[in-house]
């Protein structure tokens, strides 16, 4: 199926002139261009024209989950037709496995699955092995392991109706994947039987196939409502994908136990030479002992750090991630790439270090280290064709670029909003920054507008919040501690006016779209560093640029190096979107965009 772009408007101001451009690129070859856009210019809208117009599949790498939950949304509305996916990190909570040395603390991993961002997890990569018309929307958890895309494809059940198959068989089949046979509530990754109806639910949707035998033959295949057990849809055939993306056949743990046990007799011998005796008996504890699991079970905890040896890769060897769940020709598309390379970049060596330190003392046999996320030279290798898009370009996107295409015209008209420098503290009138914004706060709520706030800590903003709280301002913080899928809700009601102050860190940078701000307020901005960067600076800027009554106030006693190229940079293009205005008598209006709200 074609991708078919659906929306109510047509490109305007730079739109038109940067997807000609992107598509001449992408046509004669060009590994990289970058788009250029200022806030508010509508970068999304140009992206999905160029995925309608090129017709392949898109990987779209956003550098937070608060962003990608947004840009997500985005792409349903305007692909509804087609399939747009959400692929992020599944943990709530995680604390990854770690030992330390100088005090002998082994902290054993830690995590909290979100069952929701699973299952969206699921639904994208079933939809890659199977139709063309997909989009992806991911953090950068797309470059960690998720198991061989050829064995997830294969492991799945396929069935149709009028198929010969005795009861006992399927059973075998379903739990052989990985389903769970229950008798009581039926959840995601388990089945049920019923006489000679299966009830089974999979893994990427909320949904029941209900199979029916006769005759040691199928007669039913339907999609049914999992609370009401109505059907919904009748099925010819059916494709039953794994629970659980780390798929392995019997013969292959077999053989990944002979390799597991071969490693830890060498490892074992390596650590008796050097008189680690330690070390070696608590390898050899944990290890034997996940071995008797995976026999016997299947599994064990921690299973992922075996994964070189269940896929048979050679020491070193890249993992498969969700890159290779895309057919070949896909286009990506980095979006605030000044923030998602450089993660991206850095993922790598975090988690190596980590893992030696592991392996150093026993806690992990050393093709541990092989459970891993790409390292960049991977993920290039990978990726093929790609757009990045920011306001602030980083070096990468500078340097590797074939051509950038500036997208500074928003098609509303509006300007880049004015700037304000205040003090911190002012003593000849001993009044605060936060006695001034709160001022301003009030002002603007009366006049039905909206006041984002950025601090420099998750202290601050939750401390702040509460202050508001206490003055009876309706305020709320948000930070990376609040979970992923609340985040989304959160912006929602802020757009909605159940509160009308919020308050965060860098979450409340790049890309979010939240054209009732009317004021943005950086509290000490001259703090030069990471969050008061000229980066940082223009991104937080930008959230008022979407407002016709925009205004930004930066409270800073100096003007530091970050805040003076910040300054210079709005002004430059200030004066461009006003010079084209003047010409073409355009009048600014604020942008508008319906609140949807968050369905995955």
């Amino acid at each position: 199926m074609a991708f078919k772009l659906v929306s109510k408007f047509k490109p305007a101001g730079d739109q038109g002139k940067a997807i000609a451009a992107l598509l001449k690129g992408l046509k004669n070859g060009d590994r990289y261009q970058t788009l250029l856009g200022v806030t508010g210019s509508g970068k999304t809208f140009t992206v999905a024209n160029i995925i309608e117009k090129t017709g392949v599949p898109a990987l779209v790498i956003a550098p937070n989950k608060t962003l990608g939950a947004q840009l997500y949304q985005e792409y349903r509305s305007f692909f509804p037709q087609n399939k747009v996916c959400y692929f992020v990190s599944y943990y709530d909570y995680y604390q990854p496995e770690a030992y330390l040395p100088t005090s002998d603390i082994y902290i054993e991993k830690e995590a909290m699955i979100n069952e929701e961002i699973d299952r969206l997890r699921h639904l994208a990569t079933s939809a890659l092995l199977t139709r063309r018309d997909v989009i992806v929307v991911a953090s950068v958890s797309c470059i960690y392991n998720l198991g061989v895309p050829e064995n997830y494809f294969a492991s799945a059940l396929r069935i149709e109706l009028g198929q010969i198959i005795a009861r006992g068989d399927l059973t075998r089949q379903l739990v052989r994947i990985g389903f769970e046979r229950t008798n009581g509530l039926l959840k995601r990754g388990a089945f049920r039987l019923r006489g000679d109806t299966f009830e089974i639910m999979p893994a990427a949707e909320e949904i029941i196939y209900r199979v029916s035998l006769a005759d040691q033959k199928i007669i039913e295949i339907a999609v049914a409502d999992p609370l009401t057990r109505k059907t919904k849809e009748n099925l010819s055939d059916l494709a039953v994908f794994p629970p659980k993306h780390f798929v392995t056949t019997a013969p292959e743990r077999e053989r990944a136990i002979k390799e597991i046990r071969k490693e830890l007799a060498e490892r074992l011998n390596y650590f008796g030479k050097r008189g680690l005796l330690l070390e070696a008996e608590r390898l050899e504890r944990r290890t034997k002992y996940d071995l008797e699991m995976i026999k016997n079970l299947g599994y064990c905890h921690g299973i992922e750090n075996y994964s070189r040896h269940l896929t048979g890769k050679l020491p070193g060897e890249p993992p498969h991630s969700l890159l290779d769940y895309f057919p070949k020709g896909f286009l990506t598309i980095i979006d605030e790439s000044h923030i998602a390379i450089p993660q991206i970049r850095g993922m790598f060596a975090g988690d190596r270090s980590r893992k030696e330190i592991l392996a150093e003392h026993g806690w992990r046999l050393p093709s541990a280290l092989d459970n891993r996320p790409l390292n960049f030279k991977e993920f290039e290798a990978r990726i093929g064709q790609a757009i990045f898009t920011s306001a602030t370009p980083g070096e990468f996107e500078k340097n590797h670029s074939e051509r950038s295409i500036e997208q500074i015209i928003r098609p509303t008209g509006l300007v880049d909003p004015p700037l304000e420098i205040r003090p911190v503290f002012d003593a000849k009138r001993n009044r605060s920054q936060i006695d001034d914004v709160m001022e301003e706060i009030a002002g603007v709520v009366k006049k039905g507008g909206r006041v984002l706030i950025t601090t420099m800590t998750k202290k601050m903003a939750e401390e702040l919040t509460e202050f508001l709280l206490e003055k009876k301002f309706k305020a709320r913080y948000l930070h990376s501690d609040v979970k992923t899928l609340e985040r989304a809700e959160i912006l929602n009601q802020f757009r909605r006016g159940e509160f009308d102050t919020l308050v965060g860190i860098n979450l409340l940078r790049e890309g979010l779209d939240l054209p009732e701000v009317s004021l943005v307020a950086i509290l000490d901005a001259d703090r030069e560093g990471f969050l008061r960067s000229e980066t940082s600076l223009i991104q937080t800027m930008g959230r008022a640029a979407r407002n016709i009554d925009g205004r930004i106030v930066l409270y800073a006693d100096e003007l530091s190096g970050s805040l003076k190229r910040a300054i210079k940079e709005c002004d430059r293009r200030r004066r461009i979107q006003t010079e084209h205005n003047r010409k073409r008598g355009i009048k600014p209006k604020s942008a508008e965009r319906a609140i949807i709200d968050f369905k995955f």
